[in-house]
């Protein structure tokens, strides 16, 4: 016997942490942690690894122990066709090497999920800052506000290493299959860690009835700037080269996939004047011949629009813009074979005389590719009287163009027949206009920018309050919403998401690689909700069922309560999910 139990004390630890191959999991070193580590309640905490199901809601906190009532199940529900997300967290007071998951099959008296249809990722931290009554412009320097670490990268690593005293979230995604039986299917998320028992995280998943068309022929109209040239700069490549038109698939895919309609081209110079890290190249050339003639060279925006409606999105082009930033122009001179930078003042002879002959032959090629009916000229935030003076050219010259812009001057009323027309989230449209417009079948959408303190997407911002900023443009009665911003990277977007005067994370919504954002995510959420309300909508409008009635007025009931556009009393997570469990009620 004495020699018996030496031998089952080794046995147990080996029994109890199932042993994986040994895997180098070093990755890129996060910022250091502004917030100082308390020590004392580190010591608390036992030294194996420590595993429990959070809430989507929470950004944790690096360094500091997680206040969860530690669970090791989890409930959620899904229409087929949907994607969920779920989180777990991760702490420990000691080093813990090689942390992997692992999901079993999705089982159910229904039939079976494969385990591919889930998906774990690590959640990293990039440095943040906080809002502010001077939220952007020269006023605003990042430096002059406190910085901390915010859990928000989504990354696809396939081990991490856990420090010691910190804690790392996991973000579960489960796309669930537009065939799937509705029933209630249960799985588990195997986590293991080099020399720890083996955790087992458990997963019931409720498939209703209900199904989500694919993310292209969603209904809502979502506009989020893409930015081409950042993915060139970050990855190191030559701009247009055939390594940057391979490298724009993946991020682009992601953005079609959350139901992106607008494809994004600039068609001069850098529209915003280097409000970005990285300038707009050119999409379109410009060439004054020896003659004083125009030639225009599209091919590297007929590959741009090629690529981003073979992804799924072609509802709109909207190309920026006749009046940039700072009203600054070039062309290639044959006779000098330099470019030129002009400042036209938009009204002016020199205006008319640069846009003109472009404009025709811009409406002739669109013309010949089948693209002029989705064509829109494009602008943001410009003064009334610049744009009347454009407005005027663009009924002379090229009145088939329609017009796209985002409007904070509250000029809207003097241009009703814009095509796709979008206003500040605290600038409502008048309820006459919008109707005027719904009848016409024109797009009336709202945005937020680094102005707005809510409902935002800041690094900083509460997770649900991106969820929220889709249920907004249901409530309020418009067709979708506008940020300015999906991949304009900082320098180091990995590590630092401040930029310049504005507050972190105002800048970009994904990172490089493409790696996802709990952001990212949340909104996509929310736009899956805005085309559940609109089916069920549907559904109980041409339902002979007695109760439809009663749904009906329930659900807009529900959907009223976001339909204010300031800053709601309670807790944007407490509105979103009580909303969210009246849908779910209802799609059952």
């Amino acid at each position: 016997m004495k020699r018996f139990f030496p031998l089952l004390f080794v046995l147990l630890p080996i029994a109890c942490s199932e042993s994986r191959p040994v895997k180098n999991c070093d990755t890129f070193i996060e910022a250091p942690d502004p917030v100082p580590v308390d020590k004392a309640e580190w010591e608390r905490v036992p030294g194996n690894l420590n595993v429990s199901f959070g809430s989507i809601d929470q950004r944790y906190a690096k360094s500091t122990v997680p206040v969860v009532e530690k669970t090791d199940s989890w409930k959620g529900s899904a229409w087929r066709g949907e994607r969920i997300s779920a989180q777990a967290v991760l702490w420990s007071s000691k080093d813990i090497k090689q942390i992997e998951c692992e999901f079993s099959p999705f089982t159910s008296s229904e039939g079976v999920l494969d385990a591919s249809i889930a998906q774990a990722r690590f959640v990293r931290y990039v440095l943040t800052d906080v809002f502010d009554p001077e939220p952007c412009g020269p006023k605003r320097n990042n430096d002059d506000y406190p910085s901390s670490l915010s859990a928000d990268m989504l990354d696809s690593l396939s081990c991490f290493n856990l420090d010691a005293k910190t804690t790392r979230p996991v973000w579960l995604t489960f796309n669930i299959p537009a065939d799937a039986k509705p029933g209630v299917y249960t799985s588990t998320l195997h986590i293991y860690a080099r020399d720890q028992k083996k955790h087992q995280l458990n997963i019931n998943i409720e498939v209703l009835p209900q199904t989500l068309p694919e993310p292209k022929d969603w209904q809502f109209h979502l506009d989020m700037w893409q930015h081409p040239s950042a993915v060139a700069r970050v990855n190191n490549v030559k701009p247009w080269s055939e390594d940057h038109w391979a490298l724009l698939v993946a991020p682009m895919k992601m953005l079609a996939d959350a139901g992106q309609k607008v494809i994004t081209a600039n068609i001069n110079k850098d529209p915003w004047h280097h409000q970005c890290y990285d300038q707009y190249e050119d999409m379109i050339t410009w060439t004054k011949q020896a003659d004083g003639s125009w030639t225009y060279d599209y091919s590297i925006f007929d590959r741009w629009v090629e690529l981003m409606m073979r992804l799924g999105v072609k509802k709109a082009i909207n190309c920026y813009s006749m009046i940039p930033w700072n009203n600054e122009l070039h062309y290639y001179d044959a006779v000098s074979a330099k470019y030129v930078d002009v400042n036209p003042k938009p009204g002016s002879k020199e205006f008319v005389a640069l846009w003109s002959p472009f404009l025709k032959d811009f409406r002739k090629h669109l013309g010949e590719k089948g693209w002029l009916n989705i064509t829109n000229i494009a602008m943001d935030e410009r003064s009334p009287k610049d744009m009347k003076a454009m407005l005027d050219l663009l009924k002379k010259v090229a009145p088939e163009f329609g017009i796209a812009f985002a409007d904070n001057h509250k000029s809207y009323k003097e241009y009703p027949f814009l095509k796709d027309l979008c206003v500040a989230f605290e600038d409502a449209f008048d309820a006459a206009d919008l109707a005027y417009r719904k009848q016409n079948g024109l797009t009336s959408t709202y945005y937020v920018c680094c102005a707005h303190k809510f409902p935002n997407v800041f690094t900083f911002s509460e997770p649900a309050d991106a969820t929220y900023m889709a249920w907004h443009a249901v409530g309020a009665g418009l067709d979708g919403f506008l940020r300015w911003a999906y991949n304009s990277w900082t320098k180091n977007p990995e590590i630092d998401s401040r930029f310049r005067t504005w507050p972190g994370g105002d800048t970009y919504s994904i990172y490089p690689g493409p790696r996802s954002s709990i952001r990212f995510e949340r909104l996509r959420e929310g736009i899956q909700d805005a085309e559940k309300i609109r089916i069920l909508h549907n559904k109980f409008m041409i339902s002979s069922n007695g109760d439809a009635p009663a749904k009906l007025a329930k659900l807009n009931e529900e959907v009223a309560k976001f339909a204010d556009n300031t800053i709601p009393t309670a807790p944007s997570k407490d509105i979103v999910n009580s909303a969210k469990k009246v849908l779910e009620e209802l799609s059952k």
